[in-house]
């Protein structure tokens, strides 16, 4: 705590978030404790009919309606909810509807689509004959009695009957969660369904995009990973909740039914790689990198083989799969994290609303747990908090990295104590500006600017205060010019400033007057009688004080030696200030005609 305590301290405004996340994390516990009562789209009359209901088992999975109606089977009171680990066999529950109004339509909604493999209602018509409606994931969608995004039956209204649901399902339990609904509520619950999953699936999109532009911005792998991490959470969202059965692969049985599976496995995959990748793990452990780096590949090779394994074992090892991705996750995050990587905390942080909401298809995939609401959208939830979190993370530990690396490669073209730029890049910008001024006419100036009385501040208050001199003046220089303009440090105490674009003529002149003008201000930490003394010598073209060649061009080098011995002379008379470099020859002045080629 004391660590995650300084965290927030080094970092202003995380202690706020992080109590939002907390925050944000509370409601959705709140959320899922009241999952389990009536969902927010009841209508009333209709609700939860399943502990009303008598069930057989049926171990060969042979047996008719008919034989099971005339009792071939006994019937067990359901008194309460339960999962029923059925392997080869069949469930079979019996339920007596009560009087319907028949200016409605009724259904039984059967929750969980992704446990189901198959879901059969019988009902009475009116010459005793059983008709059968069927549903479940070995069907395909397209062939559902009434397409949904889990199993829907109509029942007869009016005088209210007996119905017969029969339920198969392997390797997973079985738990039934039915619902008696009118059509007003269906479309309720189909309305909320859409809105909410709708919203995420857009949310989830748009932050996956997101992603994309920080990767191509900061360059950092752990973008990729992060974004093949939602990716793979989206679909499995689409699987998980049954909307991707019902509009994306809606005619494959198949898929449909293995779905679920096949992006989860490689959604914890991407997830480990993510937190690989975020952690810096490699320069950690080798050993603990290689062995996270086998459980990412075996995750992938199983969502491989699983389809043609699932009756061999696949399905335990899928949950145990699952299990212990969210423990190496805690483990790496806090391991890193004690080894000095800062922000493994906050990753910590950031996987825990998924961390808290696994436990519940968990629990509910080893038959622990019925089928609920919290079931279905525990994970959803968590993700929807999750997911910008880690961007947020992500985005402010790419920053900082980002930020070092800009330093660093800044120091190769800035001056260390002034920030200005170095003699080389002002050598290639006025090479450009006069060729420019040349072929264009467009006029560029040069100002030398020495701080002339620096060796008196150095006598007088010391070198720190002659270095604190020089950075007052560079800021000083840079104040007076525009964005598109150089300035630079080309000695110890000497500046050059390189102005180029549309200007007057005489703008190289109120420029020199405007620097010795901010010079003579008061320097902060210095005593008042100093101030920054300073003398400038200017020329420009293409009017002639700087010489051309007939190409265009002109020896930087003769130019600045040219400007410097100027400048040199003038701190041997403390009357002369500015001096502005004029034509030697009317000639010179002369723009030669630029040639082809």
């Amino acid at each position: 705590m004391r660590r995650l305590r300084r965290m927030a301290e080094e970092q202003p405004g995380l202690r706020a978030r992080a109590a939002a996340l907390l925050r944000r994390l509370a409601l959705l516990l709140l959320l899922l404790a009241g999952a389990g009562g009536q969902p927010a789209w009841a209508v009333p009359g209709e609700g939860d009919i399943t502990v009303q209901g008598r069930y057989a088992f049926d171990p060969g999975g042979q047996a008719s309606v008919e034989a099971v109606a005339g009792g071939a089977l006994p019937l067990q009171r359901l008194d309460r909810h339960r999962a029923f680990a059925l392997g080869t066999g069949a469930l079979w529950m019996r339920f007596e509807l009560p009087v319907l109004d028949p200016a409605q339509r009724w259904y039984l909604l059967l929750s969980g689509s992704p446990f189901i493999d198959r879901a059969s209602l019988f009902t009475a018509d009116a010459g005793g004959r059983w008709r059968e409606q069927r549903a479940g994931d070995h069907l395909p969608v397209a062939q559902w009695a009434h397409p949904h995004d889990s199993p829907l039956f109509s029942v007869p209204a009016g005088s209210g009957g007996t119905v017969w649901l029969r339920l198969q399902n392997q390797p997973a339990p079985a738990s039934p969660f039915l619902r008696l609904v009118s059509e007003d509520g269906v479309q309720a619950q189909r309305q909320w369904t859409h809105l909410l999953v709708g919203g995420y699936l857009g949310f989830g999109l748009l932050v996956f995009v997101v992603g994309l532009m920080h990767a191509r911005l900061y360059r950092d792998r752990a973008f990729h990973a992060y974004c093949a991490y939602v990716a793979c959470m989206l679909l499995f969202q689409l699987a998980f909740t049954g909307l991707g059965g019902l509009f994306l692969w809606r005619t494959s049985a198949a898929f449909n039914d293995a779905a679920p599976a096949l992006f989860m496995l490689p959604m914890i995959a991407a997830g480990i790689w993510f937190v690989r990748e975020a952690t810096a793990l490699q320069r950690h452990h080798r050993g603990v990198d290689r062995a996270t780096c086998a459980f990412v590949l075996f995750g992938l090779v199983l969502a491989g083989v699983y389809p043609w394994a699932r009756g061999h074992g696949a399905y335990p090892l899928l949950n145990a799969y699952g299990l212990v991705s969210v423990v190496l996750s805690i483990t790496l995050c806090a391991w890193t994290w004690r080894r000095g990587e800062r922000y493994s905390g906050w990753l910590l942080l950031g996987f825990l609303p998924v961390h808290l909401a696994y436990p519940f298809p968990a629990l509910r995939a080893a038959g622990l747990l019925p089928d609920s609401w919290a079931t279905e959208y525990a994970v959803l939830i968590g993700s929807a908090l999750e997911i910008p979190l880690l961007l947020w993370i992500l985005h402010c530990r790419a920053k900082d990295f980002s930020e070092t690396r800009v330093r660093l490669r800044a120091l190769d073209s800035t001056d260390p104590l002034t920030g200005l730029a170095i003699p080389p890049v002002l050598q290639l910008r006025l090479r450009d500006a006069l060729r420019r001024a040349h072929a264009t006419g467009q006029r560029c100036a040069v100002l030398l600017v020495e701080v002339a009385n620096h060796a008196d501040i150095v006598a007088r208050a010391g070198r720190e205060a002659g270095d604190r001199a020089l950075v007052v003046a560079a800021s000083r220089l840079t104040a007076v010019v525009r964005e598109l303009d150089t300035v630079c440090r080309i000695a110890d105490h000497r500046f050059a400033i390189l102005t180029e674009g549309s200007q007057p003529s005489e703008r190289r002149r109120l420029l020199a007057q405007h620097v010795v003008a901010r010079g003579l201000e008061p320097v902060p930490r210095l005593p008042r009688d100093l101030s920054l003394r300073l003398r400038v010598v200017t020329a420009s073209a293409p009017d002639g004080s700087i010489e051309l060649t007939g190409d265009g061009t002109a020896d930087e080098q003769h130019l600045m030696q040219r400007l410097n011995r100027r400048l040199d002379r003038m701190l041997l008379d403390p009357r002369l200030v500015v001096h502005h470099l004029e034509p030697r020859d009317a000639a010179a002045s002369v723009r030669q005609p630029v040639a082809a080629g």
